[in-house]
């Protein structure tokens, strides 16, 4: 599946903008903005992860949204 036409896991429609790179659920890995901030506000955001658009969305939603003080990683390999 080409990495345009995938969908994010979670909700089914939206284009994903981060993977999961050590998820607790292999069946969601792949996830959209709006699901993404969801997690992050819920208090369950993703650890380690990698950007999939080239620019650091999810990093900046992490910025607005996270009031947690973890180290979060990017994936680079």
């Amino acid at each position: 599946m080409g990495a345009h036409s995938r969908k994010c896991d979670w909700c089914g429609s939206g284009t994903p903008i981060v993977r999961d790179m050590e998820p607790l659920n292999s069946d969601y890995q792949y996830w959209c903005a709006e699901c993404a901030r969801a997690l992050i506000i819920k208090g369950d955001p993703i650890e380690t992860y990698r950007e999939l658009e080239g620019e650091p969305i999810y990093g900046r939603l992490l910025d607005e949204h996270c009031t947690l003080k973890r180290f979060y990683s990017f994936a680079t390999a």
